[in-house]
């Protein structure tokens, strides 16, 4: 009795089987190029005007699209909001769902449930815990650490120069671009080993809190030169805790956000020494949608990184519009 083999090879949108080609299944069986489809967007906070940002950017994107309806959830700033409204979207059976997650773990089983549903789950900006085209479809967003990294290549080269003492204010530590961000900088400043960081606390991505984080951390070391924030709200809140201590600190911000409010007029303006855009990846989540619903990919790239450009005071008043 002879017992026959067959191969099966899995290769891009090609399933082979004992030489046979077959294409391989949509990531959405209902596509189509004239289908009208939702899209439902699980955001994080929407009080955070970056957060705000990106929903105007993605309504803007989406609305260029005719067979697009955008639905946006606020989660409030809170893990048990965001779940419901994900869960919401599942029983909704929407065609795709994008979302940042308030915070990596606690999400994490809704993305779960929403791709055991069969609903591509695009990550924006913020990751949930697992890996980009396994646990969920794709991850587009900044590369936080190297963002982090060159600010802190940009104070040990070009702030610090002859060294000094340096501090962070992180964001949510239990969110991926806090922990990301705050190595990465921290990795940067090595660059010159005459600088410390001396003290690194998180303020959660809020001004308030910054504020209160850096006036106790200018009593502690006041000699503190560089201020990195891994946000431009908290740059915002440390240049009141600095000027209420009567302190000239150098400030760096990420967000790079427009606008009389935003971190490119504040380096314009002198307030700050730079800050650091992180590009909302609004139009590459519409572009990749748009691949699965309309052209009705079997696979995508399942990490899309977006640039970063360094708002210093050579360039801001240009990029500023000024």
């Amino acid at each position: 009795m002879k017992t026959i083999f067959r191969s099966v090879l899995l290769a891009g949108s090609c399933l082979c089987v004992a030489g046979t080609a077959y294409a391989a299944e949509p990531l959405v069986k209902a596509c189509a190029k004239d289908g009208q489809f939702i899209i439902g967007f699980s955001q994080a906070n929407n009080a955070e005007p970056y957060r705000q940002h990106v929903n105007d950017e993605l309504t803007a994107a989406a609305k260029e699209v005719p067979g697009f309806t955008l639905q946006i959830a606020d989660g409030a700033g809170n893990v048990n909001t965001q779940t419901s409204q994900v869960d919401n979207f599942i029983t909704q059976k929407v065609d795709i769902l994008l979302i940042s997650p308030f915070e990596a773990a606690p999400l994490t089983p809704a993305v779960k449930r929403a791709m055991d549903a069969g609903i591509p789950v695009i990550e924006l900006d913020r990751k949930t815990v697992g890996d980009p085209g396994k646990d969920y479809t794709a991850f587009i967003g900044g590369d936080n650490y190297k963002i982090a990294l060159e600010a802190g290549k940009y104070t040990a080269k070009t702030l610090l120069p002859e060294g000094g003492e340096a501090a962070v204010l992180e964001g949510l530590p239990s969110s991926t671009p806090a922990v990301e961000r705050l190595n990465g900088f921290k990795d940067g400043v090595k660059e010159n080993a005459k600088i410390q960081v001396v003290a690194e606390q998180a303020a959660d991505w809020v001004p308030d809190k910054a504020q209160t984080a850096f006036s106790a951390m200018l009593q502690a070391h006041p000699d503190i030169k560089v201020l990195y924030a891994s946000n431009d709200m908290m740059a915002a809140g440390a240049l009141l805790a600095a000027k209420g201590a009567g302190k000239q600190v150098k400030i760096i911000g990420t967000d790079g956000l427009p606008g009389p409010a935003g971190g490119i007029e504040a380096v314009a303006k002198g307030d700050w020494a730079a800050t650091f855009t992180y590009p909302t990846g609004a139009k590459e989540a519409i572009e990749m949608s748009k691949k699965i619903l309309l052209d009705c990919a079997s696979s995508v790239d399942p990490t899309v990184t977006v640039d970063t450009t360094a708002i210093t005071a050579e360039n801001a008043k240009q990029m500023s519009g000024k």
